[in-house]
């Protein structure tokens, strides 16, 4: 992102009453110094489960949520890194395309588990939905060996993210939906699907964007991942193209309007409420 791009990004946020910039996601051969990643774990395959060559306990022994690595490094302003070798969870090497098809003991935990065997996380009535679910979304295997999440002032001129997520609350999402609307003139413009928190990050954008469609993702129900968010907290991810004409385009928008004044006072009383106003320090 130029220099240029990069300055006008601060009084886009201060409308928005965003206090914390978004977050770019880019496939890197290269990971970053001084990033945070899950520790190593064997990528379990499906082949490798057909052979009975999985050590299961391990694997669930040394879980590590995509979004509680981004959660850290959110808070410490320092970028995330994934790969085949520091993926987190399965689900989390699912989503951002290090592994596919995903196998059929994590289709079964998800879903209805193993009876006698594996208790399941019930997101999904049984095994066979939740098949066609993963076959439909089909996340693009990752083109480069690391998928890097950071802020975007993190990017030099030469660099751009191929998506932009952002994290906040209702107020400052209705701002950024009606805006996803306005950029495009699609009533449709923002989608919520179904996935774990970090598929609406990476998975879901990718998904529309290789259909041809141009669509906002809002992320974060996923009841696991809810930990990993501020409370009222949810994501808003957008291809960087959206994101480049928001930035663009806000000034002729609702957001220079009385009624958008309304909603700031709102945010406002939000971040009071939670003891992130300026106002008190925090």
């Amino acid at each position: 992102m130029d220099a240029g791009f990069k300055d006008a990004v601060p009084a886009f946020l201060e409308v928005l009453g965003l206090d914390e910039e978004p977050m770019g996601i880019v496939f890197s051969d290269e990971k970053p110094g001084e990033s945070l990643s899950p520790k190593p774990l064997d990528l379990p395959t499906r082949e490798k489960e057909m052979q009975n060559a999985i050590d299961w306990q391990a694997v669930f022994g040394g879980f590590s949520c995509v979004m509680g690595v981004l959660w850290r490094a959110r808070k410490k302003q320092v970028p995330a890194a994934f790969s085949a070798e520091q993926f987190g969870c399965p689900g989390g090497a699912f989503w951002m395309g290090f592994l596919k098809p995903q196998t059929e003991t994590i289709i079964h935990y998800v879903s209805t588990g193993v009876p006698g065997r594996m208790e399941g996380e019930l997101y999904c009535d049984s095994p066979e939905a939740l098949r066609r679910i993963f076959d439909d979304v089909d996340p693009r295997p990752a083109p480069k060996p690391y998928c890097v999440i950071q802020p975007l002032s993190f990017f030099s001129d030469t660099e751009t993210p191929e998506l932009v997520s952002f994290f906040a609350r209702p107020e400052t999402l209705c701002g950024l939906h009606q805006l996803a609307a306005f950029v495009t003139n699609d009533p449709e413009a923002v989608c919520s699907p179904w996935s774990a928190a970090c598929g609406s990050l990476v998975a879901w954008p990718l998904h529309y964007r290789e259909k041809g469609k141009t669509k906002a993702v809002v992320g974060g129900w996923d009841p696991s991942a809810r930990k990993f968010f501020k409370t009222d907290e949810l994501s808003f991810t957008v291809p960087f193209p959206m994101f480049a004409e928001m930035i663009r385009r806000w000034e002729s928008s609702f957001l220079t309007q009385k009624t958008w004044q309304t909603v700031k006072k709102k945010i406002e009383r939000s971040r009071r409420v939670w003891g992130e106003s300026p106002e008190r320090g925090t």
